[in-house]
């Protein structure tokens, strides 16, 4: 893996841990996902809210209105959630996500726990981690 991309993963758990400080478990997905934004805007840490992700299938374009949280960087997909606890199917989506937007790594960020780095799961396209 890149240095540049692990630096940024760093960077991004920094920003993620700061917003889960300052507002805790317990709200909507929404607003840890507007939270974190400003957060990385504050840090000067470029990013897309809401990322297209158009869906090819053999041939044709399916526009399913499918988006991608936040992507950092251009490399670094993100995925918000605020629920009780990940289930391997947020992995899975993370997953098809990169996938499909052609990058290579991911976290899903589930700011519904006591302590955040029980929440993140940083996934490698084409690597079982």
């Amino acid at each position: 893996m890149q240095p540049r991309i692990n630096d940024l993963t760093r960077e991004i758990i920094g920003a993620s841990i700061e917003v889960h400080r300052k507002l805790g478990p317990g709200l909507l997905e929404s607003a840890y996902k507007e939270c974190l934004c400003r957060e990385l805007m504050l840090r000067g840490i470029p990013f897309e809210r809401e990322r297209p992700l158009p869906l090819e299938y053999k041939g044709i374009r399916l526009e399913c209105g499918y988006r991608v949280d936040i992507l950092v960087g251009g490399t670094v997909a993100l995925e918000i959630k605020a629920v009780e606890a990940l289930a391997p199917i947020h992995d899975a989506q993370l997953l098809t996500y990169l996938r499909i937007g052609g990058w290579r790594v991911g976290l899903v960020i589930n700011f519904n726990v006591v302590v955040l780095k029980d929440g993140i799961h940083r996934k490698i396209l084409g690597y079982d981690n």
